[in-house]
């Protein structure tokens, strides 16, 4: 039977998040791409290259003139270990919302005058969030125009956006205070940090370990030079050790001596957001926002500075355990200014979001009044799970899959889970009382994997996990800290 496609006279833009979009030279060539089974030649790829990439101190909100730009959303899973985590890619979301609603992108070998109302919008994710919002804006009054101009009955299209991660901090920038407002039904965030992400500043301050992965690469000069991961970085009160209490907490801007961070862009991150918390454009314009924030994953929260100056991640914030998506806590992803609580709080992992089930057909309530004949995964008894899998792994290195059930759930230590990589057979997890289920993790190929743990009489609503496995081998980087 064929898919009852929902009815959409809006134009769907398509933001993803921080290394989400592929990256060339002036002349065309890839400069980060490469994703899937080819992501470790990917990270190869680009740390010969980063040399050249690493920003300037006093680029602010501008471009550097280098030649890089944009070249289309990552198809397939992609990180940069020490600047942002594993996260999957946006071709699975396109492709779906093509089948299932009366959306369609331009394709390679279109006219690029023809319109469109679904639109994928890559950036330079190395740049400020205020310089893409610009970019958002021209993409937007372009193609919002055509898509207006091609029919009568569009006149009156507005824009809903699907965002995920650092996405929704450059369309926030743009409809707030870059002349979005107007034109904007609605934002939908999956997982954005609207208070930043520890994540961030632990990529900022510990860097990865020395001597970790292909070329034993180390990215870190180029992560500190980025404008966006500062713009990532908590905009909270995460660090313990204020005052003369040593579980008061301070902002990262409150701390000096912190290795990895630019002082001077912390405190212009700081002023990004207090400027988006101030504004009331979108809510005198009636824009609708839906944040959408994974829950009961471990994430951390806070962190405790050491003698060394590197950071120890908590998973708690004043003693407190928020969860959150694994990478962004909750208190971040819901924080926006005039919605009261999140639209939506699947249990799933940061990098996941956007292809999970049941995220996918919340999207219905949101891109179209009609029902559909046949919805996807609804409640079919599924324990709340929280996943912990190590991000990344040294080929031959043995770790663990963890899962927590919570206490105030019926049976939660007698449930029969299953965990399966890659789509393979499940195996089970065992039981180590108390709601707590593990299974050791182990020959896993260098290269990115998918981890799947859900409920054997309930698979179809499992959380999944990524993982990256690094070869020993390689020549030296040429980049050190």
């Amino acid at each position: 039977m064929a898919t009852q496609r929902g009815r959409v006279d809006d134009l769907v833009v398509v933001v993803p998040g921080i290394m989400g979009s592929r990256l060339t030279d002036a002349d065309g060539n890839e400069l980060w791409g490469l994703s899937g089974k080819t992501l470790l030649r990917g990270i190869r790829t680009f740390g010969r290259s980063v040399t050249g990439l690493v920003l300037p101190s006093d680029l602010g909100d501008d471009h550097p003139g280098d030649g890089v730009r944009p070249a289309g959303p990552m198809p397939d899973l992609h990180a940069l270990p020490g600047v942002g985590p594993l996260v999957d890619g946006y071709n699975g979301l396109l492709d779906w919302l093509e089948r299932h609603f009366t959306l369609r992108r331009r394709l390679a070998g279109d006219d690029p005058r023809t319109p469109v109302n679904l639109v994928d919008f890559s950036y330079d994710w190395r740049l400020s969030c205020r310089y893409n919002a610009e970019r958002l804006r021209e993409r937007v009054e372009e193609e919002l125009g055509r898509w207006r101009a091609s029919a009568a009955g569009r006149s009156e299209a507005r824009v809903v956006f699907v965002c995920h991660s650092m996405g929704g901090l450059v369309t926030r920038q743009y409809v707030e205070l870059g002349g979005g407002a107007e034109v904007t039904r609605r934002v939908i965030t999956l997982g954005t940090p609207y208070r930043g992400s520890l994540d961030a500043l632990l990529y900022l301050v510990n860097g990865l370990r020395p001597g970790f992965g292909p070329l034993r690469l180390n990215l870190a000069r180029f992560a500190r030079s980025l404008p966006s991961l500062h713009q990532l970085a908590p905009d909270y009160a995460c660090l313990e050790g204020g005052g003369t209490d040593a579980t008061e907490l301070r902002y990262a801007r409150e701390v000096t001596g912190l290795p990895g961070i630019d002082e001077a862009l912390l405190k212009d991150a700081a002023l990004f957001h207090s400027a988006l918390r101030e504004s009331r454009t979108g809510a005198a314009y009636g824009v609708e926002y839906l944040p959408v924030s994974g829950v009961l994953q471990p994430t951390p929260t806070t962190a405790r500075p050491g003698a060394d100056g590197r950071l120890s991640p908590l998973l708690t914030i004043g003693g407190a355990d928020e969860g959150g998506d694994g990478r962004v806590p909750r208190l971040s992803s819901a924080h926006v200014t005039g919605v009261r609580r999140p639209a939506y709080t699947p249990w799933e992992q940061h990098g996941s979001l956007q292809n999970n089930p049941a995220v996918r057909w919340a999207l219905w309530e949101w891109l179209t009044p009609e029902l559909p004949l046949h919805r996807g995964p609804q409640d079919v008894g599924a324990p709340p799970l929280g996943v912990r899998a190590p991000e990344v792994l040294a080929a031959g290195e043995t770790a663990e899959v963890e899962v927590s059930v919570p206490r105030d759930v019926p049976g939660h230590d007698e449930l029969a889970l299953a965990l399966s990589v890659d789509d393979g057979p499940a195996r089970s997890l065992r039981n180590r009382g108390d709601g707590r289920y593990t299974a050791p993790l182990t020959g896993l190929a260098p290269g990115a994997h998918r981890l799947r743990v859900g409920a054997r009489h309930a698979p179809e609503a499992s959380v999944t996990a990524l993982v990256l496995v690094m070869e020993h081998e390689g020549e030296e980087g040429t980049e050190g800290e």
